[in-house]
């Protein structure tokens, strides 16, 4: 799984993703979110999802305590404003990246 990172993004699947701190002040765009975190060297999926909403998700995801768990640190994010194309790369991503925490769409 290569991926490439500059100063504050890395790419997924042909992808750029930001690299955010969970905790960071989410703004209302929809798009698409990793939860990872660095294992063995190289930043590993644990949960990918999508959301109408940056503002409503990954601060209160049920997934992000699970992905903790599993060495999760930061959110991947990017803005994808049509519902097809978040349904699409969020699909692709699962299928090529097998999150341990997704369990849909493999």
């Amino acid at each position: 799984m290569n991926h490439h990172t500059t100063a504050k993004h890395i790419t997924w699947g042909g992808y750029a993703f930001e690299v955010c701190d969970k905790h960071a002040t989410w703004n209302d765009v929809p798009g698409i979110y990793i939860f990872c975190g660095v294992i063995n060297g190289m930043w590993r999926a644990l949960y990918i999802g999508q959301s109408a909403s940056f503002a409503d998700r990954p601060a209160t995801h049920e997934q992000w305590q699970p992905a903790q768990r599993l060495g999760a640190t930061h959110v991947h994010a990017r803005v994808v404003r049509a519902q097809t194309d978040r349904d699409t790369i969020e699909r692709e991503l699962i299928r090529q990246y097998q999150p341990p925490l997704n369990t849909q769409l493999r």
